[in-house]
Order: structure tokens, then sequence, then C-alpha cells
């Protein structure tokens, strides 16, 4: 049996990239396949017959790549990690009271009256 040699390409500030994953996608299609296994080997202990379990691992998996794939394809590197954090932004700020803006003009001449009085 022949060795096989993949190609993982990294430069100077580049990320990881293997057969077009870049970043942390390689990280979720090894979990994907971790849990495959896992799920397979729970499925075989049960007593679930081989001819059901590997068809279903099958379309399992290749469920998991098709989406880690896609996923690497729509966000690129750091797309997903600016989505989920674009998504914790609140849309609105709700402020029934002036208090907090009058609060923040005597701060600001409070900090700017001590700062002078140490020169």
């Amino acid at each position: 049996m022949a060795n096989s040699v993949y190609p993982v390409n990294k430069g100077i500030n580049k990320s990881v990239e293997f057969k077009g994953l870049r970043a942390q996608y390689i990280w979720y299609l090894g979990a994907g396949i971790l849990a495959l296994m896992v799920l397979y080997g729970t499925m075989y202990i049960l007593g679930i017959p081989s001819l059901i379990c590997v068809p279903v691992i099958i379309a399992a998996g290749t469920g998991v790549v098709m989406k880690v794939y896609g996923l690497n394809g729509k966000y690129g590197e750091h797309g997903m990690m600016k989505e989920m954090a674009k998504r914790k932004i609140p849309r609105v700020i709700k402020c029934n009271s002036r208090k907090v803006f009058t609060r923040i003009g005597k701060i600001g001449r409070a900090a700017e009256g001590s700062s002078d009085k140490g020169r």
C-alpha cells in the first residue's frame, strides 16, 4: 500500500488549509467525524445490525462534510466568528430616563477638574 501525502499549505501569517478547508473548519470536520464514530459504536453496542448502522453513518457523514464545506464557503476564515459576534450586538438600546445622560456630563466635568488640580 502506497503512502499518501496530503499537502498542508502554511505560509507566513496565513491560516492552515487542508483540502480546501480553512482555519477552524478543519477542527469542526474532525469533531463531526469523531461524533459519527461514537454514534456508530453506540448503535453497534445497542445491537442494531451493521446493515443499518453503516448506511446511517454514511448518510450522516455526507451531511457533516457538506455542512462544514458549506460553512467554509459561506463564511470563510473569520466570517462565522464575525457573524456570531454581530448577533450579540443589541438592535435597540432602550432608555426610559434622561438621568443616564445627565450623569455622563457631571462625571466628565468632575474628571476634568480632578486632572487640573494635579498640575
